[in-house]
């Protein structure tokens, strides 16, 4: 069971490091530092809006809209960060004591 744990939270690790990658793509090309008319630059803009969007859509319904900024992303980072901290590692505090 621990190996699976231990999985799930290299998981959680690399999906946050995706999203964070993605959000700062996307200030990139809101400041007009890089172009999407570059076609490696468009395809890694489009692959990381395709691995977050879903996740990042149904917090986007409960997040009030402050003026063209998108706290999603850290609430879904934090949302991460607690079920990789506490759910799953909760699981494995009784298993060493």
């Amino acid at each position: 069971m621990i190996p699976l744990i231990q999985f799930l939270a290299m998981v959680i690790d690399l999906y946050t490091w995706v999203i964070i990658a993605s959000a700062v793509l996307s200030w990139l090309i809101a400041f007009n530092v890089v172009n999407t008319q570059n076609r490696f630059v468009y395809m890694l803009a489009d692959g990381l809006h395709r691995l977050t969007e879903p996740a990042l859509r149904p917090l986007r319904q409960f997040v009030p809209n402050l003026g063209g900024i998108d706290i999603s992303p850290v609430i879904l980072i934090l949302l991460l960060i607690f079920i990789k901290n506490v759910v799953l590692f909760g699981w494995l505090a009784p298993a060493f004591m």
